[in-house]
Formats: structure tokens, C-alpha cells, sequence
């Protein structure tokens, strides 16, 4: 797995296999950074359930001012740090050891620019993860990748014009059986 675009680009990334350890991959993450282009710069990132984090790094190198990698599994954590290493981004990243659920329902409202999220399939966190951002938008904007038999919340307001409280970007991307939903507040004036 390599960085796609930014002054990292073409650096390939340590990864982990096994234990349940799904990589981005290259077609999602260059869908999401190219729809988010200038939102990017300078903006603060949670990357949940992160496990090589190469979806944190691609926001660096992109021009994310820092990112903030959640994941529990060691040989991941691991993973993470040197890829940290491998970029000199130690001054860039904070690594937290843990379950990405209780972070983030530790967080308060506008902690982090962008939250993005890759958990795995079939278990219920991409629901529990937009619910407990309706409750509290940790971020201007959550990302997350799931499986389109993965349940998704229905939730009233969630779908409003852009302009109201909240609204969703549905990006539906149909690589594989994936699709992502972009959850938002609306753009800053």
C-alpha cells in the first residue's frame, strides 16, 4: 500500500494482515481526498479504527496539519507508529491505544476538522458511529466506509438541504459491495 497524492506520494506504508485487518483501499481513499480537496488543508483528523493509518497519512500528505489515529490492535498500533517514523511525521500524528467507540463518545462537539472511518464490516459500528455523531458532531465532517448490508441509521434531519443543522453527502462508491456516506455539517462561511 502506497501514499497516492501529496508530498508523500508514491511512499509505500508498512501494513498488517490478518486478525481481521482490512486496508483502505487505493480507489476509496483517492475517492474521498479528491472530494474533499481544500477541506483538507490544515484541518485536524480523526482516524478511527485506523489500522495502518493509511488513511490519516494520506491527509498529511495531502496537507491535514495533524491526525489523531485510534486503534486497538497492537500489531497495527505498531504498524502506525512506523509508518509514523517512516514519513518523519512523529511531530504530526498522536496514537491512541483503544476502542475507537468509547474516544469518541468521550469527545465533545467540534473536536476535529474531519473524522474518517474504515471499522469492520458486519458489526455494527458504522451505525453506532453516525448515531453518536448526530448526538455530538465530534467533527465538521465524519467519512465512513461500510458494506451496503451494513445497517445505517435513519435518522430524522440527517437528510436535510444543505444549509440546515446537518445534512449527508452520499458518495456511493460500488467498488465491491462498499459505500461510503460522507455526514456533515454544512461548509464554513
Amino acid at each position: 500500500m502506497r501514499i497516492i497524492a501529496g508530498r508523500w506520494r508514491g511512499r509505500r506504508l508498512k501494513t498488517l494482515r490478518g486478525l481481521g485487518i482490512r486496508p483502505t483501499s487505493d480507489r476509496v481513499r483517492e475517492s474521498w481526498m479528491a472530494a474533499l480537496g481544500p477541506d483538507l488543508e490544515g484541518a485536524t483528523v480523526l482516524d478511527l479504527f485506523a489500522g495502518s493509518g493509511a488513511l490519516g497519512f494520506e491527509a498529511l500528505s495531502r496537507g491535514a496539519e495533524r491526525t489523531v489515529f485510534v486503534e486497538r490492535v497492537r500489531g497495527a498500533l505498531d504498524a502506525i507508529r512506523a509508518n509514523a517514523e517512516l514519513l518523519g511525521a512523529e511531530s504530526e500524528v498522536e496514537i491512541r491505544s483503544g476502542d475507537a467507540m468509547e474516544y469518541v463518545s468521550r469527545l465533545s462537539a467540534g473536536t476535529f476538522d474531519l473524522a474518517l472511518a474504515d471499522p469492520p464490516y458486519g458489526k455494527g459500528f458504522a451505525a453506532v458511529l453516525i448515531e453518536r455523531f448526530e448526538a455530538t458532531a465530534f467533527a465538521s465532517q465524519l467519512w465512513v466506509e461500510h458494506r451496503t448490508t451494513d445497517p445505517t441509521p435513519d435518522l430524522p434531519g440527517l437528510r436535510q438541504a444543505a444549509g440546515a443543522r446537518r445534512r449527508v453527502c452520499r458518495l456511493h462508491q460500488r467498488a465491491g459491495e462498499r459505500e461510503a456516506h460522507a455526514v456533515g455539517l454544512p461548509p464554513r462561511e
